[in-house]
């Protein structure tokens, strides 16, 4: 893949805002002004992708949400960007009737049905407006890319496909179906997007297999209708493609539960984990900490500050996977380098306010001015530059804070002794009833782990002796209860996964953080370093990507949709390893999953990996799922 899918949703979408027109290339004309109509999905799947400032450039003077209160400016086009739903097509039909625009230009993010193009069609025709309605365009933009190499299906309503909705026991066969045929409607706009068509690989007996079988049937029965196929002509000859096909791994959720209850110990990640981060946004409170209020007075009222961490931050590209003390101390280093620039600019200003004090101002004068035309130029630079590290310290504190008052690295560590079975320093019940150690919900986290990783159960006695300890701290039991179920099930099935030798070392404290002229006082959290080793998601790609033997994958199905009949066993099977891989669990991902599977292909070369997930959940997130589950 030449064009990472980042850059071929957006190239999609700049093609949409420009009339289905490829864009023009000399940007001296003026660009159309236009206004953008969309539905919340429309804007989850633009806001990572473009900025308002983009938009603006691309002559979008107006976005407005399809069902706000809009007023009619007659004489402008309007391009909408809207899921096909009943109340998005009715609406549609009110702005024909209304006469809100001077013409439409519709598009859809997925497929709209024929009944649905009817209605609108008839209602064009009944407000005598069929002449404005330029063009409409199915776009199969169905998804929401995060980065380079993650996408996720949908942000609104993420609910109806979460990880709970699909292990709910008492879920009927028509939810069941209905829920598989999301997922198979924003992986076949994903694929039709990347201009692929994969050869899927799943395991057998789970969700992850009926979302292979529909997408498998979709995707034949779209290359098989020529005329139609949306894999052929002009979207495949941009030199996009490398010869090879890419390998389509889905993988269920139900295979490894502990990774999503985890601590972790990468920034982004950690982000992820204890501040609120939704579509590439954090957004956190201001004016916590010092001044806290006097005794008696009315509490401040605390502002929300949004930051967006975006591709083209190239501190947040290099350090999102690094482990948190090294964003400390990188971020520590780039605001002295900051400082000393800005110095500079300061001592030419001293300068040059010296002019007719002695003569050795004038010769100072003539080589200053090149200084000074130097430093003026760089000026927006350095503003961005300030901006970007004032967002870096504002996150990095907070996340700091985080780790300081639930001990975060302590977790992390003895969490990943359990998951790699090394020997324990000191007994689970003592975490627990620590009660400066974490959260109730952090306690939770770590027991459910122990659970989910241990070779034997715990005994009755013990368990007991734990769940007493858990209620102590304030702990919701309910997710045990489904985890037990979860456990017993899978007993039955498969052996528990096993999470390679992994294991932290902690690098004695802070070095440079450590000094007091820091923004980050680091004291008493440990310095631990990751040693690289793969979660079972990065396992189970690496078999099927190597084309490695493996008694875990072996039983994995194969589909290849460009096979026009015949059993999978007759199927000839690509034997060579893939270059290119997309993983996608069904029932929820995390960036702890995405991190590992980055560093993976990172120690590859030649190797492109992307990750998907149906949603993406944070810890806590995940935990309120298993506790709904557990009081069923």
């Amino acid at each position: 893949m030449a064009a990472s899918v980042r850059e071929k949703q957006t190239a999609a979408l700049k093609r949409m805002l420009n009339f289905n027109a490829p864009p023009l290339k000399n940007t001296a004309s003026e660009p159309v002004w236009k206004v953008l109509i969309y539905d919340r999905f429309g804007q989850d799947i633009i806001s990572p992708l473009l900025a308002v400032k983009e938009l603006r450039d691309m002559g979008i003077t107006l976005h407005l949400l399809l069902h706000s209160d809009r007023d009619p400016i007659p004489d402008v086009p309007a391009i909408y960007f809207v899921m096909p739903t009943e109340e998005n097509t009715d609406r549609i039909c009110q702005d024909l009737r209304s006469q809100l625009y001077e013409s439409y230009c519709l598009n859809f993010i997925s497929a709209i049905s024929r009944s649905k193009l009817e209605d609108i069609a008839s209602s064009a025709l009944a407000a005598n407006a069929v002449t404005q309605v330029t063009k409409v365009y199915d776009q199969y933009l169905n998804f929401i890319t995060l980065e380079d190499d993650m996408f996720i299906l949908c942000h609104q309503n993420k609910e109806l496909i979460s990880y709970h909705a699909i292990n709910r026991p008492d879920i009927l066969d028509t939810d069941m179906e209905g829920i598989m045929d999301t997922i198979v409607d924003c992986l076949f706009c994903f694929f039709v997007t990347l201009g692929a068509v994969p050869i899927i690989r799943c395991p057998t007996g789970n969700a992850a297999e009926m979302v292979a079988v529909k997408l498998d049937k979709r995707l034949r029965e779209n290359l098989r209708d020529a005329r139609n196929s949306l894999f052929t002509g002009d979207t495949m000859t941009g030199g996009q493609f490398s010869f090879q096909r890419p390998l389509f791994v889905l993988a269920d959720r139900n295979l490894d539960l502990a990774t999503p209850l985890h601590h972790t110990w990468t920034y982004q990640a950690l982000i992820h984990d204890v501040l609120d981060f939704h579509l590439n946004r954090v957004s956190m409170e201001e004016g916590l900490g010092a001044e806290s209020s006097p005794a008696g007075a009315r509490p401040k009222k605390k502002n929300r500050k949004t930051y967006d961490l975006t591709a083209v931050d190239a501190f947040w590209q290099k350090h999102k996977g690094s482990p948190f003390p090294e964003v400390a101390e990188s971020v520590q280093e780039e605001l002295d380098r900051y400082r000393a620039q800005e110095d500079e600019v300061k001592r030419l200003k001293t300068i040059m306010g010296l002019e007719g004090e002695d003569e050795g101002a004038i010769s100072m004068l003539s080589d200053n001015t090149a200084k000074l035309t130097s430093a003026v130029s760089s000026l927006p630079e350095l503003l961005e530059k300030k901006r970007l590290i004032d967002l870096h310290t504002n996150v990095a504190t907070a996340v700091l804070d985080h780790i300081k008052s639930r001990k975060l690295d302590v977790y992390f560590e003895y969490e990943e002794k359990l998951m790699s079975k090394s020997t324990l320093d000191k007994s689970l019940l003592d975490i627990i009833s620590d009660p400066d150690a974490g959260t109730p919900e952090d306690k939770m986290r770590l027991f459910l782990i122990y659970y989910i990783t241990a070779q034997q159960a715990p005994s009755e006695s013990d368990l007991e002796q734990y769940k007493k300890a858990l209620l102590d701290a304030g702990c919701d039991l309910s997710p045990l209860n489904y985890i037990k179920q979860w456990k017993a099930f899978t007993k039955m099935a498969a052996t528990p996964a096993s999470y390679g030798s992994g294991g932290v070392k902690p690098m004695g404290l802070f070095s440079r953080v450590m000094n007091s002229g820091s923004q980050f006082v680091m004291e008493g959290v440990k310095n631990l370093v990751i040693k690289q080793h793969n979660l079972p998601v990065t396992r189970i790609l690496d078999h099927l990507m190597e084309m490695k033997s493996h008694p875990e994958t072996d039983s994995y199905r194969y589909f290849d949709p460009k096979m026009l009949r015949g059993s999978e066993s007759s199927i000839p099977r690509n034997k060579n390893p893939f270059q290119e891989a997309i993983v996608f669990v069904v029932g929820g991902g995390n960036y702890i999953e995405y991190q590992n599977l980055v560093d993976y292909a990172k120690a590859k070369p030649g190797k492109k990996v992307l990750y998907g997930c149906s949603e993406l959940f944070n810890s806590a997130q995940f935990m309120k799922q298993l506790s709904q589950l557990g009081q069923k």
